[in-house]
């Protein structure tokens, strides 16, 4: 019999620990997708990569989570046995993969952000979260010279590669402004030193992202996106469709071990 969505209580800490792992998941699952698809042999295994590296990062934040919120749920219960509402992702990473140019684009927006996020969280006061961004930070970095070098390739590239970047870029543009969105809760959390204030990176997160445009003769959308409520696991039609395919198997067959 198919099993129920667990509950859990999301206090200030255990609700910010599953934002970056419900980012880092879904990022992860959605590269995962170009397996066997990607343009050429080694780009097919530098995005595998990538994706292990992304939910090697989810394993670790699920693991913490589930200690410091105290119900007994592990790493599969809180990847495996949550539904949509309950995931607090950023609306850019549930985004379909489209082209290799709208993955390329949604990965180095995201990781332009997330390479510094975890180079600062070094600096946490929680000495769990700290020890985990210190092996995330380095895997960030590559993952962020890689989608910047790619996308500098797209960009100055063919007519057709350049279109096809420009136009990944102005449609995934609008969820941008949730990257340096902090609520009340997250903002109890910075507050302790535990958590980095993501609008304080935004001017990293700007130089970043005009540099590698500037050099991928690609022109930056006028203002920041202002499609938000991932973390408020009001999501896009996408990450139903995402979870009904990742999930089935547990919630099919509850408890079933290879």
């Amino acid at each position: 019999m198919p099993t129920t969505s667990i509950t859990l209580s999301e206090t200030p800490l255990v609700g910010t620990v599953l934002r970056r792992a419900d980012d880092a998941l879904v990022l992860g699952h959605r590269l995962s997708e170009w397996c066997g698809h990607a343009p050429m042999l080694e780009e097919d295994i530098a995005l595998a990569n990538v994706a292990l590296d992304l939910i090697g990062q989810a394993r670790t934040l699920y693991a913490y989570a589930g200690e410091i919120e105290g119900s007994g749920h592990d790493e599969d219960a809180l990847a495996f046995l949550r539904d949509s509402r309950q995931y607090r992702n950023l609306l850019l990473v549930e985004q379909p993969n489209g082209d290799f140019a709208e993955t390329i684009v949604r990965q180095f927006l995201y990781a332009a952000f997330a390479d510094p996020y975890w180079r600062a969280m070094t600096a946490s006061t929680d000495p769990r979260l700290a020890e985990i961004a210190a092996k995330a930070e380095k895997e960030s970095a590559y993952h962020l010279r890689h989608a910047a070098e790619w996308l500098i390739r797209l960009g100055d590239g063919t007519q057709e590669s350049h279109h096809r970047a420009a136009g990944a870029l102005e449609a995934l543009w609008i969820y941008t402004g949730e990257l340096f969105e902090v609520d009340a809760m997250e903002r109890a959390v910075v507050e302790t030193g535990a958590a980095v204030d993501p609008a304080s990176l935004r001017a990293t997160w700007d130089a970043t992202v005009d540099a590698v445009l500037g050099e991928a003769t690609l022109t930056r959308p006028a203002g920041l996106g202002v499609q938000t409520g991932g973390r408020s696991g009001r999501h896009t039609e996408h990450l139903g469709h995402l979870l009904a395919e990742m999930q089935s198997l547990p919630r099919t067959y509850p408890g079933a071990t290879w």
